[in-house]
């Protein structure tokens, strides 16, 4: 069972990462920077990826700095815990983990996507909100290539399930056989 603190201090870690990690979707897809929520993500990321975007530039489009951030707190988010709890650590398998969770955090927020995307199509089938809106372009390349492969059943889109199934699949196999392992190494 985790302390109140640790939950915390879990929590707000992992807030942060899918932050960032909603800053790299956004450039990656080209959403909409002028949103609302797009210019709360980039006032929350700028201040510390504005610098590192000096000494680390974009490769073909991709925002390196934005990973190597996420990557960061991850590792920060380890240190943490351990300081925290006052447990030893290898320094080889910490950096391992921070690998491992990331892609867990990033197979959870394009989970947490889809299923917003899924509930908001139900309560407010429009685009008219400009939350909806990013929501809805981040999603889109991620639902595309699965609707091609499934196309809607009597109208019905069956592309978000399947989704929602494969990152279930993939975040318990990350899990088992990346975190699993590498924190018996700890």
């Amino acid at each position: 069972m985790q302390s109140p603190v640790l939950s915390l201090v879990i929590t707000i870690f992992n807030i942060y990462i899918m932050i960032v990690l909603l800053r790299f979707l956004l450039q990656l897809f080209r959403a909409d920077f002028y949103n609302p929520l797009s210019q709360f993500i980039v006032k929350a990321t700028n201040p510390i990826l504005a610098p590192m975007r000096r000494l680390i530039p974009g490769i073909a489009g991709l925002d390196i700095s934005s990973i190597i951030l996420a990557y960061l707190v991850c590792l920060l988010k380890f240190l943490a815990l351990y300081a925290l709890t006052g447990q030893g650590f290898s320094i080889a398998p910490l950096f391992l983990v921070a690998v491992a969770d990331l892609l867990s955090q990033s197979v959870d927020l394009i989970f947490w996507l889809i299923l917003a995307r899924v509930i908001l199509s139900w309560v407010s089938p429009g685009l008219g909100n400009p939350m909806v809106m990013v929501i809805y372009q981040v999603s889109e390349p991620i639902m595309a290539p699965v609707r091609k492969i499934i196309p809607p059943i009597g109208g019905l889109d069956l592309s978000p399930i399947i989704l929602i199934l494969g990152l279930q699949f993939l975040l318990k196999a990350i899990n088992f056989y990346l975190l699993g392992p590498i924190l018996t190494m700890m």
